[in-house]
C-alpha cells in the first residue's frame, strides 16, 4: 500500500512536470529542451518513488537535479519533489540535511526565477509534518512500552498474590497440624501419626500447586471453584468444619473466577489459623452482574495485624475488579469477610 501511494505521488508530480514543460516549450525550436525537461521531471519522479528506502541520498540527488535545472530553465515546479523527499528525511531524524535544501531554494530564487521561492515554505510544509508524525509515533511507542511494562508488573503482583495464597495456605495448615502433633505425640501417638499424615499431604499438594503456579504462564490451566472442595478437605482435617455452598457460576470468567477462589482459599486459611477448632460458612452467588463472596466463622477472634499480606492481597484482588470488600469480628462473635466482584458490561 505504501509503495503504490508513492508510486501515484510520483506519477502525479511527472505528470504536472511533463504537462507544464509542453505547454511552455510548445514554441521552442527543436525538441531537445523538452527531452530534458522529460528526464529531468523521470529524476525527479525516481527519487519520490524510493525516498523511503534511501531518504538522504534521494535528497542530496534531488536537489542537486532540481537546482541544475532550475538554472537551466528545465523545472517547472517550486521544488516540490524536494519537500516531498524532505520529508522521511525529517523522520529519520536527519533534519540537519534540509537545512542546505533551504539555501539551494533560496539562491535558485534569487538568481533564477522569483517562483522558486514557494519551495521554502513547502520544504517547510514538509519538516513541520515530518517532526509531528514523528513525535506521535514515538509517544504512540513510549505508551506501547508503558503498556508492556504494566502488564509484566501486573502479572508480576498475580504471581506474587497467587504464590502467597498457595504458601499460606498450605504452611497454615502445616503448622497447625504440627502444633497439634508435637501436643499430643506422646499421649495419643496415632493421632500424632494422622497429623503428620496431613502435614505430608499438604506439602505435597503445596508442591504441586506451586509448580502449576510457575508454569501459568505457559499454561491456561487455573484453579476453578470446583476446586474448593479440596480446600474445605484441608481445613476439615484441621479441625475447622466448612459449610460450602455455590451457586451457579458457571458463566463466570476466568479471571473473576480465580479471584473468588483465592479469596475464599485465604479467608478459610485464616480461619485455619487464627480460630481453630471452629464452624466456618462459606457461600458464594453470582448473577449477571456481580459475585458476591461470604466466608464466616464462629470461631474465637484474635488480633489481626493491620498489614497482614492476607486481608491486603484479598482487598487489591477485589479491586481489580471494581468490587468491595470488608473483614472484621462480628459483633455476636467470630469473623467474617465478604467481598462483591463486579463483572461490568456483559452485554
Amino acid at each position: 500500500m505504501v509503495w503504490v501511494r508513492e508510486v501515484l505521488v510520483a506519477a502525479l508530480l511527472l505528470a504536472v512536470d511533463i504537462g507544464v514543460a509542453g505547454n511552455v516549450l510548445k514554441d521552442e525550436p527543436g525538441d531537445r529542451l523538452l527531452v530534458a525537461a522529460i528526464v529531468v521531471a523521470s529524476l525527479l519522479a525516481v527519487a519520490v518513488v524510493v525516498r523511503r528506502l534511501w531518504p538522504v541520498g534521494a535528497l542530496v540527488a534531488v536537489v542537486v537535479i532540481s537546482v541544475v535545472a532550475a538554472f537551466l530553465g528545465l523545472l517547472w515546479d517550486p521544488f516540490v519533489a524536494v519537500a516531498l523527499v524532505s520529508y522521511p528525511v525529517v523522520l529519520r531524524r536527519d533534519e540537519r540535511f534540509v537545512v542546505p535544501c533551504l539555501v539551494a531554494v533560496v539562491l535558485a530564487a534569487v538568481f533564477g526565477q522569483w517562483w522558486y521561492a514557494v519551495g521554502v515554505p513547502l520544504i517547510l510544509a514538509a519538516w513541520a509534518l515530518g517532526y509531528n508524525v514523528r513525535e506521535r509515533r514515538a509517544q504512540a511507542e513510549e505508551l506501547e512500552r508503558q503498556r508492556h511494562h504494566q502488564i509484566a508488573v501486573d502479572e508480576r503482583l498475580r504471581i506474587a498474590r497467587e504464590l502467597h495464597d498457595v504458601v499460606s495456605h498450605g504452611m497454615g495448615l502445616i503448622a497447625v497440624k504440627a502444633g497439634i502433633a508435637n501436643h499430643i505425640a506422646d499421649a495419643q501417638p496415632a493421632a500424632a501419626r494422622e497429623a503428620l499424615q496431613v502435614i505430608e499431604t499438604t506439602s505435597k499438594e503445596a508442591l504441586v500447586e506451586i509448580r502449576k503456579l510457575l508454569g501459568l504462564l505457559r499454561q491456561d490451566t487455573a484453579p476453578s471453584l470446583r476446586d474448593l472442595a479440596d480446600v474445605v478437605d484441608r481445613a476439615s482435617s484441621a479441625g475447622v468444619e466448612v459449610d460450602l455452598a455455590i451457586g451457579d457460576c458457571d458463566h463466570l470468567p476466568e479471571p473473576v473466577a480465580l479471584t473468588a477462589y483465592r479469596i475464599v482459599q485465604e479467608a478459610v486459611t485464616n480461619v485455619v489459623k487464627h480460630a481453630a477448632p471452629t464452624r466456618c460458612a462459606v457461600t458464594v452467588q453470582a448473577d449477571a452482574h456481580q459475585v458476591v463472596i461470604s466466608v464466616v466463622n464462629d470461631g474465637a477472634v484474635t488480633t489481626v495485624a493491620p498489614g497482614g499480606h492476607g486481608l491486603v492481597g484479598m482487598r487489591e484482588r477485589v479491586e481489580t475488579h471494581e468490587g468491595e470488600f470488608t473483614a472484621g469480628p462480628r459483633p455476636e462473635g467470630g469473623f467474617a469477610v465478604r467481598a462483591t466482584l463486579r463483572l461490568g458490561d456483559r452485554r
